[in-house]
């Protein structure tokens, strides 16, 4: 057997299921791509809380810096007494807001998938970083992460004081805050795993058993390579260059053209728009993600054919997740969309084309009703590819299911086909509207029979199916 890519899930599940085992994630640069502490300084400049006073700080402040004088130490207390007068709740929340809008889109999905597979072992996981509290914490509380070692403000009778408690943990600082903490919490470092990206991080890196650089520059690329470090490269929210990740989705966008063009012709020979849909717009997606640097890499396709028609599942990730779908399923299925899509040029023409049912999902008193044209559908022999979630996942972690696609394959009659997108966000955080390239990994697991089902048995059956999709994503397969 083949031995695991170290620094790959595949790798962490080599190491012992023990609390013993520490994984030390580093938080900037390393857990999401850029710096949070940038996304606090514009939340003040928009809201204009920035004085005259802190500006002439900030300018003495890049003097001594271009100049080497300047340390963290005075970044930091440049910050904190940023934030003097703030309460510790309008903080908390300000972070939380933050990370809604923007911190947690920057998240580095493979990362992620590390730091959840490390709970899974058991492993004591640690964010550790110099930046604040209030810029970590709330990662810290998505990914389930008890611990976490950072710069601490000081609060006083709820009120920031404008004072950072104690040393930062950085550089040499954070060595021995990660030493310190493991003498306390039984970790044994040389059986623990360490990820961090900057030059500051090598005296954390040099602790442990297992460090891993993640998209290293400067001084630590050229320690990992002369220690055989393993290097992690990510791209999938790096800014790369934008320019060229525009153009590209602009050209694959404009690939719709020639695909309609085939499938009309298509259509006026065979007399059938569904034969030139089913031809055209597959064709398009095809180019869509080929110009745009993505692979789709599918297990188990044979499942996406062999009971038709029939209701695809799939959870929901990006905005780009029907595509993938489409990539794998081909022709033959209809899905269904927000009414708001119709808005779009683009969208208005797909959801044509398809024939997808467009739901308004502000009238809930017409929910069933408007569930009818998807039973027409299947009965026509049109399968439908829907995302039971109903909205997108931010965090990767799997939603509740909702049971009106179950509903509609059950009135139908026909069966449901569970599709396990691994890690769609490669191509982009949940909200995105340009495609990234990637490898997206497919799982179309075997048809799920609706003949049996009742009003009754419904909860249960979609439950089983949702843990079809839990297990799948847990422990990827090999083959199906």
């Amino acid at each position: 057997m083949t031995a695991p890519l170290p620094g790959t899930v595949q790798d962490v599940r080599q190491a012992p299921e023990s609390p013993a085992v520490g994984a030390f994630f580093d938080f900037d640069g390393t857990l999401i791509a850029g710096y949070s502490a940038a996304d606090f300084s514009k939340s003040r400049l928009r809201s204009r809380q920035v004085s005259v006073g802190e500006v002439l700080r900030l300018l003495a402040f890049t003097v001594e810096a271009a100049a080497g004088r300047a340390h963290l130490a005075d970044m930091l207390s440049l910050n904190a007494r940023s934030w003097q007068g703030k309460t510790h709740e309008e903080m908390q929340e300000l972070g939380r807001q933050l990370f809604e809008s923007s911190i947690g889109k920057r998240a580095f999905p493979e990362m992620r998938d590390l730091v959840r597979e490390h709970l899974r072992r058991g492993h004591t996981v640690v964010l550790t970083s110099s930046a604040t509290s209030y810029q970590i914490e709330p990662m810290a509380a998505v990914l389930g992460v008890e611990h976490v070692v950072c710069t601490r403000l000081e609060v006083v009778d709820g009120v920031l004081s404008g004072k950072v408690l104690g040393t930062a943990p950085w550089g040499p600082g954070k060595a021995d805050a990660v030493q310190v903490f493991a003498s306390e919490h039984g970790i044994d470092l040389a059986q623990s795993f360490a990820y961090a990206d900057g030059d500051e991080d090598v005296p954390l890196l040099h602790l442990v058993g297992h460090p891993r650089a993640v998209n290293p520059g400067g001084r630590l690329s050229a320690v990992a390579r002369r220690r055989g470090w393993p290097v992690l490269a990510l791209t999938s929210r790096s800014s790369g260059s934008n320019l060229q990740m525009k153009a590209r989705n602009i050209i694959g966008t404009a690939g719709i053209v020639p695909a309609a063009a085939l499938g009309v012709a298509v259509g006026v020979a065979k007399g059938s728009k569904r034969a030139g849909v089913d031809v055209g717009y597959p064709a398009w997606v095809d180019l869509l993600l080929g110009v745009n640097g993505v692979t789709v890499e599918a297990l188990g396709v044979a499942n996406a054919h062999a009971d038709r028609p029939c209701m695809f599942v799939h959870n929901h990730l990006t905005n780009f997740d029907s595509f993938i779908v489409t990539k794998v399923v081909r022709g033959g299925v209809s899905g269904v969309g927000k009414k708001e899509i119709g808005k779009n040029p683009v969208g208005a023409l797909l959801g044509w084309a398809l024939d997808a049912v467009m739901l308004d999902r502000d009238d809930t008193a017409k929910a069933i009703e408007q569930m009818q044209p998807l039973v027409d559908r299947l009965r026509e022999g049109v399968s439908l590819a829907i995302a039971p979630e109903g909205t997108r996942s931010k965090t990767g972690e799997l939603g509740p299911f909702k049971k009106g696609a179950f509903h509609v394959a059950m009135q139908a009659g026909v069966p449901i086909v569970p599709v396990v997108l691994r890690n769609a966000d490669v191509l982009g955080p949940s909200s995105a509207t340009m495609m990234r390239s990637g490898t997206v990994q497919v799982a179309v697991l075997p048809a799920v029979p609706t003949t049996d089902w009742t009003a009754k048995t419904m909860g249960a059956h979609v439950a089983a199916i949702r843990q079809q999709f839990v297990d799948t994503l847990h422990d990827w397969p090999t083959e199906l």
